[in-house]
């Protein structure tokens, strides 16, 4: 659990770089979403869990695109 924690806190910091508001977002999520699970004992439900942190972490490497803006009328 703590590795995949570590592991989406480098992914929100490679993906948002340079972009406070975001990382900032991201942080409180994520660790607000880990602080509502901590006392989860079903071992179905946190094997469910980290599936779903994977896949979150997955998506955020391969899908999320940051753009710049250089101009007036261009990004």
């Amino acid at each position: 659990v703590l590795k995949l924690f570590k592991l989406l806190h480098r992914t929100r910091q490679e993906v948002f770089k340079n972009d406070t508001r975001a990382l900032e977002a991201a942080r409180k999520k994520i660790n607000e979403e880990f602080k509502n699970n901590q006392n989860e004992t079903s071992e179905e439900k946190i094997n469910e869990l980290l599936k779903i942190a994977s896949d979150v972490e997955m998506i955020l490497r391969t899908s999320v695109i940051q753009a710049v803006h250089t101009d007036s009328d261009k990004i």
